[in-house]
């Protein structure tokens, strides 16, 4: 039988037509499915490249295998000129959601491929995708309309006009997150890794993926705050990125000092201290500076307070920059080292540090904070002076043993 025999029985009869058509269909699925498909994810698993990896798990090949058979019923459609048009519309109709589907899954990947990448800083193009995905499906949905009704889609594109306002309400937070998107990325406010304190949404940790609408923090306690992107715009926040990539943290804490413990240095005091290595220079030159004013107005002295003194608080206070200044893990130049007074108050007198850690990591921050104070509460006691402590119930106890309440 010849081509022509063969095409002049299919044209008189539809449903072996429709038959051949969907046998020649069946045919090609398989050869996309179990050899093309299945021909590629073999090669994709055998290479060592990665992007190849990532690009076929998000192609679904098996699913891309179905346009092979849909392309195949589309262009065998006149075979069965009764059916033509509702074969043409069906298979088309399916073509455009699995090309659609299949170019929203390409794009995923891309975003992936870009988040792995050597070179990625941290600035999301997540959000940009999702639009470009909104797109491609607002196309699809346009096409199938034009399919199912016949109609041209520039004519339907023409009636979307009147259609405006309605689009605008539809996607108003769309275009909110887009916009904010766009000022988040331009301005380098927020990126994938920042570490965010969002008082307003009560998040506090690391940004783990930024997309068109939404920002996901995972916070310290390993729980997920999900904040729409578009309020980070209204919102206000503190971004730590600044303090990582100065290399320093900052410590600012009190110790708060008795106030009835605060004194003058007398000569043996002051001998005491002077032993301490750190500070050692600091109280010979105090003591220097005395001997020097005793010695310049001789025998003119009736108080204490006639020569220069200086306090156990000012001994301790040197103590403490000495000591800092001592550790490798304390930022000594380029960033604020102060060690300060406040103002006293019902809790004593707060002596602050104000200084800077090299080590900006959490565990390791906390760690040296935790040396520096533990250490200087501990020394206090020998400058002679007290920390200032709420008084408890055992306080009490011992003050009514001792006959003093």
């Amino acid at each position: 039988m010849t081509i022509t025999e063969i095409q002049t029985l299919l044209s008189t009869n539809p449903l072996l037509a429709l038959a051949a058509a969907a046998l020649a269909g069946l045919l090609v699925f398989l050869i996309a499915r179990y050899i093309l498909a299945r021909g590629l994810v073999y090669l994709t698993r055998r290479s060592t490249n990665k992007t190849d990896d990532i690009v076929v798990a998000h192609l679904h090949p098996f699913r891309l295998a179905w346009l092979a058979p849909l392309i195949v019923i589309y262009v065998l459609a006149d075979l069965a000129p009764e059916y033509q048009t509702v074969i043409e519309r069906t298979a088309l109709f399916f073509i455009v959601w699995v090309s659609a589907i299949t170019i929203n899954s390409i794009l995923d990947a891309a975003n992936e491929i870009y988040e792995k990448g050597k070179n990625y800083s941290g600035v999301s193009i997540e959000g940009y995708l999702d639009i470009a995905k909104l797109l491609i499906l607002l196309v699809g949905v346009i096409l199938s309309i034009s399919i199912i009704s016949g109609q041209s889609p520039l004519v339907l594109l023409t009636g979307l006009g009147a259609l405006t306002a309605v689009l605008l309400l539809i996607f108003h937070d769309t275009l909110l997150a887009f916009v904010a998107s766009i000022q988040l990325s331009t301005n380098d406010l927020v990126k994938e890794g920042d570490w965010l304190e969002v008082p307003g949404y009560d998040a506090d940790g690391t940004v783990v993926n930024m997309s068109l609408h939404t920002i996901k923090i995972q916070n310290g306690d390993k729980t997920i705050t999900v904040i729409p992107t578009h309020k980070m715009i209204e919102t206000a926040y503190k971004n730590l990125r600044g303090m990582h990539e100065s290399g320093g943290r900052r410590i600012k804490r009190s110790i708060d000092i008795d106030l009835r413990s605060i004194r003058f240095c007398y000569q043996e005091l002051l001998e005491k201290l002077g032993k301490i290595d750190l500070i050692r220079d600091y109280v010979a030159q105090r003591l220097a500076k005395t001997e020097a004013f005793r010695q310049t107005i001789a025998g003119a002295i009736d108080s204490p307070l006639d020569v220069p003194q200086v306090t156990n608080l000012e001994i301790y206070r040197a103590y403490i920059r000495a000591y800092l200044k001592s550790r490798s893990d304390i930022h000594q130049e380029g960033f604020t080292f102060v060690v300060r007074d406040r103002a006293p108050g019902p809790e004593g007198l707060p002596i602050e540090l104000y200084v800077f850690t090299k080590s900006t990591t959490f565990v390791e921050y906390e760690e040296i904070q935790a040396e520096v104070f533990n250490h200087l509460l501990a020394v206090v006691d020998y400058f002679g002076l007290h920390l200032f402590q709420q008084p408890t119930g055992l306080d009490f106890t011992r003050w009514a043993e001792a006959g003093r309440v």
